[in-house]
Formats: C-alpha cells, sequence, structure tokens
C-alpha cells in the first residue's frame, strides 16, 4: 500500500499540515497578549491577525489562548495593562503601534514583544535596526514619516494652490516626533508653510480647528495615531467644516470623509504579523528577525468629500489613487 493511501485510510488528511507540524507540543496551549486601544479602532486588522494565526494552525481554545487588554482611550492605563500581560506569563505581547510598544517595553524586557503597524521602530529607539532590531521586540513598519511626507507631496499635487498646512499631532505617541522633524523638513521643497498643531484628547479636536482657522492654514495633515484612528468621524467632519482638505495615513479617516490617505494595507500587515509569532513560539528570538515594510501603499481618495469641498481633482491625479470613494 502506498504511504499516501494509508494516510487516507488513518485519516491524515484531515488533519492540516500545520497542526501536525506542532504535534511534537501537543496539549501546550500558548498564550498571547493583545495590548491596544479598543478593538473597535482595528476590527478588520484583529479578525486578519486571527485570521493568520488559523492558517498557520493556532486555534484558539485548542493550542492558543489569546488575552486582549483593552485602554479604551485611556493611555495612562497602557502601562498597567502590559504589566498584567506580563503578570499572566504569556508568551509573546502583540502591540499595533508605537505608542504600545513604549508601554510594553517599559512592562518587560524578556518576554517578546512585536509591533504590527510601527510608525518608525528606529527613530523611536525601539529598534537597533530594521535588519537587527535587537533586544526583545520587532516587527512590521509602516514606514509612517515617509508616508506622511508624501501624502504631503500628494495633497500638494491633488490642491495645486496650497501655500500652508496645519499639522496635527499627539506629543504622547512616540513616533510623532519625528515624522513632525521630516515633514517640517519636507514643506519648503514643496513651498509648504508648516503649522505644528499638537492635540492631546478629543476634547481638545474643536480648539485644534479654531487653531488652525485662525492661522489661515490652507489644509490640515493628520499624522496617525489610535486616538485619531478612534476620532476618524469627528476629524473628518470638522475639516468638511472648516473647509480644509485634509490627508491622512489610516484609510478609515477617509471612509470616515477626510479626503485622502496613503498608507500600507492595515489588514495585511496585521496577518503577516502571525507569522513572527510562529517563528518565536517556534523558538526565534526577536533579535534575530528583521523589521518588515511594506512593499505597497494605497492611496485613497473620497471624490464625495471634494466634491463637498469644491475641488476639482486632476484626473491624472485620481488615475493614480489605488481606491476613488464616490
Amino acid at each position: 500500500m502506498r504511504r499516501r493511501e494509508l494516510m487516507l485510510l488513518l485519516g491524515g488528511s484531515a488533519v492540516p499540515w500545520p497542526l501536525a507540524a506542532h504535534a511534537q507540543q501537543a496539549g501546550k496551549v500558548y498564550r498571547i497578549g493583545v495590548l491596544g486601544d479598543s478593538p473597535a479602532v482595528y476590527p478588520d486588522a484583529i479578525e486578519a491577525f486571527r485570521q493568520g494565526l488559523r492558517d498557520l494552525g493556532y486555534l484558539e481554545g485548542r493550542n492558543i489562548a489569546i488575552e486582549y487588554r483593552w485602554a479604551e482611550g485611556k493611555p495612562e492605563r497602557m502601562r498597567e495593562l502590559a504589566e498584567e500581560l506580563v503578570r499572566l506569563k504569556v508568551d509573546v505581547i502583540i502591540v499595533p503601534g508605537s505608542i504600545y510598544t513604549e508601554a510594553a517595553k517599559r512592562a518587560t524586557s524578556t518576554i517578546p514583544i512585536v509591533f504590527l503597524g510601527h510608525a518608525d521602530p528606529v527613530a523611536t529607539g525601539h529598534a537597533t535596526s530594521l535588519a537587527r532590531p535587537g533586544g526583545n521586540i520587532t516587527g512590521l513598519s509602516i514606514m509612517m514619516t515617509e508616508a506622511s511626507v508624501k501624502g504631503l507631496e500628494l495633497l500638494k499635487q491633488a490642491v495645486p494652490g496650497l501655500a500652508r498646512i496645519a499639522v496635527i499631532f499627539d506629543p504622547a505617541t512616540p513616533s510623532h516626533g519625528p515624522i513632525l522633524k521630516a515633514v517640517e523638513a519636507a514643506g519648503p521643497l514643496l513651498g509648504l508653510q508648516v503649522q505644528p498643531v499638537a492635540v492631546r484628547s478629543a476634547t481638545e479636536f474643536d480648539s485644534a480647528f479654531l487653531a488652525i482657522v485662525q492661522a489661515r492654514a490652507d489644509a490640515v495633515l493628520v499624522l496617525s495615531t489610535p486616538l485619531f484612528v478612534a476620532g476618524a468621524q469627528p476629524l473628518a467632519e470638522l475639516a468638511l467644516t472648516h473647509k480644509l482638505p485634509s490627508v491622512f495615513t489610516p484609510r478609515e479617516n477617509v471612509e470616515a470623509g477626510g479626503l485622502m490617505s496613503y498608507s500600507p494595507n492595515r489588514a495585511d500587515y496585521f496577518r503577516r504579523g502571525a507569522i513572527y509569532v510562529d517563528k518565536i513560539l517556534k523558538g526565534a528570538k526577536p533579535a534575530d528577525l528583521p523589521v518588515q515594510q511594506p512593499t505597497k501603499f494605497e492611496l485613497v481618495v473620497n471624490l464625495k468629500t471634494a466634491k463637498a469641498l469644491g475641488l476639482t481633482i486632476p484626473q491624472s491625479f485620481l488615475l493614480r489613487a489605488d481606491e476613488v470613494i464616490e
């Protein structure tokens, strides 16, 4: 009897190969900690991460358990929540970006930490280099410094008459410092004056836009952070109310009514993050796993918002977009 026929007879074909690969650790249940702001901020991305784990043979309730800890709009709780995961002795901690990476880093120097959308891990000191991150932290970077500068350039191309742009940033987000510096350096090269506007909570959204209008800015660039993703709707509405063309990094803000976004596909890199978890659970050290960078960025334009602003986006620009929302 051939080996394949024997396997079919024994029912071996019913066992997915990833599960078979873990057979030597039958009975082992790995604990994965997820530290984030809210399940509502990145619902599609979180599900993509779970699907990535399932594709690799990790099934919740069988060989993995996922412990979620959500700050729910209270960044001051992140350190406490990270410490809870450490006390649970999870095998790996998953974080979506720089602000959570910092909280997890302060809580542990031994448990592996995998970020699934860090804006700039080297500039923030969370990785020694992309090739050799060192320490207990690695993952996937969204290259937000480069994406934000490119977003500035794209907005200038779509609305050529711009002269002054406000940049909304969160001082509590570690990556926003280096990103702001890069944007301020790029502004004059594009013929733009850059006006930084610090926003620390959703209660400051209204006053921030009043300051932007008083400074006579022509448009607004909103840097990415969970606070601004969670506040996608009010930010988009405020930009529209004050007749300000807006550019964001996450597409969620454009779906909520922002003018345009430029970023990698969030669900895709969350899904790919499961590969890092798999490698670490199999014994790989975070220090030896290079930080991955996105291979494709998506330009999304909300044409309905453009019309509401009275803008005519050049057809040549729209043809470059990966998606146009009408």
